[in-house]
């Protein structure tokens, strides 16, 4: 003999830890994405340090030099985003296979998922493209 409430969560137990397996390897994915998304930014800033110390001492507006920064990483992030929400798609079958109660193209949870991908993508493109902004033009030059 079983209450209702027992009855329920014992048979809701297999969705619940896929829910929370699916989430830990998720949140696990996008540190990845993040950690991928900064290094080439990184990279990409620190390849063109020079060509922007020329601009800032040439006289440069800052909105001009952090938009060369960012324009490369940006157009990574969103081709990145692209494939993924329609690899997303395809794959949401299985996952409404797993989680009973998760709908296979749910308009809420993708323009979540789109929202904050690209928002940690932002962040971590912004964060080299800063760096850019504080060199110091005669120091680069010097060197």
């Amino acid at each position: 003999m079983r209450s209702w409430a027992d009855a329920v969560d014992l048979r809701m137990l297999p969705a619940r830890v896929a829910a929370v397996v699916l989430g830990v390897m998720g949140l696990l994915a996008a540190m990845l994405a993040v950690t991928g998304v900064f290094g080439m930014a990184s990279y990409s800033v620190s390849k063109r340090m020079k060509e922007h110390g020329i601009r800032i001492a040439l006289g440069a507006p800052r909105v001009q030099v952090m938009r060369s920064s960012l324009e490369r990483p940006l157009l990574l992030l969103v081709g990145g985003s692209g494939i993924g929400l329609v690899a997303g798609l395809l794959t949401s079958s299985l996952l409404s296979q797993l989680v009973v109660i998760a709908t296979p193209r749910d308009p809420l949870v993708l323009a979540g998922v789109v929202c904050a991908m690209t928002f940690l993508g932002l962040l971590a493109t912004w964060i080299p493209a800063r760096r850019a902004l504080a060199i110091d033009p005669a120091r680069l030059l010097r060197e």
